[in-house]
């Protein structure tokens, strides 16, 4: 070898050496003595006749090894040589080699792998700049760069050239759009406008995961070939480089086949309502679809390539996901930071729920250091949408208290802002874990205390719901948030003038709230004690407005001052003002209240059943008894007549009455 003459002598051959010369050395000196012995020349010359032997020996087995060494870098040019001339033959031709065949691709992997071979051999030499091997070497560098580099275009090539296409019609986007209930209808607080909400589907859950192939599992084997000739070339980042710039791309696709646009967070912050609504829902889905299905696979395919559970394998995840997830994650932080406006509750709420429902599987995705920047960004920004999840709820409650009006609703009926908010509320149990979560002041473990709705007006009022005087966050924000309400119409009424009605519109709109909570989940937040109270308030309202409208009127039918002063007799005249009066009274009234309105159709029948029993038989009786002193000229109204008008009541339809009978 061209090494060993260079490289220090072994210890034998260093004895041989010194042995051999000290050996001439004596034959020399006493070569020069006159007076040696015939014995000790016929030694001398044996001695001499040895050492050369044993010189000519050893410069013969120095020639012969020179020979072989020289056939060995004869023999490993030649094999440079036709490596070299396979990997050029390549660099003339535009064609790719995997489109060649598989023997065309496997002869240039083998040819390859033979010159980061011969670069090893020849590496652990240690070689010098004038050895012949040292040529040889940069020559095979200069090869296997050639290799690397159409190896990588070739590796780019087979990923795109064969990668699967991504049709997501396994899941339904308009199935899943309706799932999420539509709040599209609630634009805020003052509109009069607003329907009843439609409810969330509960069974709205993430399919099941879904493994695809996002490049034809053919070419797999071919990929994780070339890779690990990369590497092990040390040619690994040209091969990482390659691999995360097409599949960066494929996922951009991705989003886009999603139809997920790239925006900014001034982009989201400038948008219309209507026109964000529809965003947010697309992005319920597509966030979904990518983490669960898209990404669980490009993960799989990154093990694929580079071997389950090789450090590299995750770093060109998520080098390649990295950007992507992040765009995702860039709307719903700017949706965290947005105005806190109510009407975005219920998004923002299913946002929330889809990321927290995510996070266990980007924990996965993106483990250890590598990820830890992916990982720590969805979990800031699903803290983020928790904290614009409670600040929203707290101006929900504000934007309730200072909701004023300047004019009375008209008819009495049901106030837009009463079922605004009590739909609101009921689409809200839908998000009843949450929100029990979201609601709780900071360092709050089980809320203890008594609800602010609580009011001593009755004796059992502190033994509400089955835990007496535990009550969760949301509770607690809920019944405030009725109180509130509450609050907000009493003031609302005080804009009639007349005093029934706003009886009538206080009843109307207690009794929509304790039906909306009998009816819904609400019940098992408000509990039966505040239904039982506010079926009393109701009521309460109800028996109000009969004194306030009709207690004047009955009192026309009482027989107290119809008598002539100092005698027992019935005075004519002033029965037959009173009956003009109570009729006068009657007309007034029917005018007016024909344009109230109790839109609830039982209630409705209650009160007028109600109104009916009192004075029908009133006015039965008054003229019953009196029918002595009423002649039929002055009966305008049969009792079967007043029955029949009060039917009319309360349909929100201004009316006028015509007397069937004349003077």
């Amino acid at each position: 070898m061209a090494m060993e003459e260079s490289e220090p002598a072994s210890p034998q051959l260093e004895r041989e050496e010194n042995l051999i010369a000290a050996a001439r050395h004596i034959v020399k000196a006493l070569g020069s003595s006159k007076n040696l012995t015939s014995d000790a020349k016929k030694v001398l010359a044996e001695l001499g006749t040895q050492l050369s032997s044993m010189t000519k020996l050893r410069d013969m087995e120095e020639e012969e090894e020179g020979e072989v060494k020289e056939e060995g870098v004869s023999a490993s040019e030649g094999r440079l040589n036709a490596i070299e001339e396979k990997i050029m033959k390549w660099e003339e031709d535009m064609s790719m080699i995997w489109d060649s065949g598989p023997d065309e691709a496997s002869e240039y992997l083998t040819a390859a792998d033979e010159a980061r071979q011969l670069i090893e051999r020849w590496e652990s030499m240690h070689l010098d700049k004038e050895d012949q091997e040292y040529k040889l070497l940069l020559r095979a560098y200069s090869v296997l760069q050639t290799a690397m580099a159409r190896l990588e275009e070739e590796f780019r090539y087979l990923i795109i050239q064969h990668r699967q296409p991504f049709e997501p019609e396994y899941v339904s986007f308009r199935s899943i759009e309706e799932d999420v209930v539509d709040q599209s209808s609630i634009v805020s607080l003052g509109d009069e406008s607003i329907e009843e909400s439609p409810r969330r589907d509960g069974s709205c859950r993430p399919s099941e995961e879904h493994a695809i192939d996002l490049v034809h599992p053919d070419v797999i084997s071919e990929l994780r070939y070339i890779a690990t000739l990369m590497f092990a070339s040390n040619y690994d980042q040209e091969c990482s480089h390659a691999y995360t710039t097409v599949r960066r791309d494929a996922l951009d696709e991705c989003l886009s086949i999603l139809e997920v646009e790239r925006l900014s967070i001034e982009d989201v912050l400038k948008m219309e309502w209507v026109t964000l609504n529809s965003r947010i829902k697309r992005w319920i889905w597509a966030v979904k679809i990518f983490v669960r299905v898209y990404l669980a696979s490009e993960r799989w395919l990154s093990d694929q390539v580079f071997g389950e559970g090789q450090p590299i394998s995750l770093a060109c995840f998520v080098d390649a996901s990295k950007a992507s997830i992040l765009q995702l994650l860039n709307f719903s932080e700017a949706m965290s930071i947005g105005p806190h406006q109510p009407e975005k509750l219920i998004r923002i709420l299913d946002m929330y729920e889809v990321l927290a429902d995510l996070i266990p599987d980007i924990d996965t995705l993106y483990p250890d250091d590598v990820g830890s920047s992916v990982r720590i960004e969805c979990h800031e920004v699903l803290k983020r949408l928790g904290d614009c999840v409670r600040a929203t709820f707290l101006e929900f409650e504000n934007a309730i208290a200072s909701n004023a009006s300047v004019t009375p609703f008209v008819g009495g009926g049901i106030h837009p802002l009463t079922r605004y908010v009590m739909n609101y509320m009921r689409t809200l149990t839908d998000y009843s874990e949450t929100l029990n979560l979201l609601l709780k002041d900071p360092g709050e473990e089980d809320a203890v205390s008594f609800s602010p709705d609580m009011s001593p007006d009755t004796e059992d009022s502190k033994s509400q719901d089955s835990s007496p005087g535990r009550i969760s966050s949301m509770v607690l924000h809920f019944r405030s948030v009725a109180s509130i309400l509450e609050c907000n119409l009493d003031e609302k009424s005080k804009l009639y003038r007349e005093p029934p009605l706003q009886h009538l519109f206080l009843m109307n709109n207690i009794h929509y709230m304790a039906e909306k909570v009998k009816g819904s989940e609400l019940r098992l937040i408000y509990g039966d004690e505040w239904i039982r109270r506010h079926n009393w308030k109701f009521q309460q309202y109800a028996m109000n407005y009969e004194r306030a409208s009709w207690s004047s009127i009955l009192s026309l039918l009482k027989d107290e001052g119809i008598q002539t002063p100092g005698t027992t007799s019935i005075s004519r005249n002033l029965l037959k003002e009173r009956l003009r009066s109570f009729y006068l009274a009657f007309e007034d009234v029917y005018r007016i209240q024909t344009a109230w309105l109790i839109p609830d159709i039982q209630l409705r029948e209650d009160l007028r059943i109600s109104i009916s029993l009192k004075v029908i038989q009133a006015y039965r009786t008054f003229v019953g008894r009196h029918s002595t002193h009423i002649s039929d000229k002055h009966i305008k109204y049969n009792a079967d007549d007043l029955e029949k008008f009060l039917l009319d009541f309360f349909e929100g339809s201004l009316k006028s009455l015509q007397s069937p009978h004349k003077r």
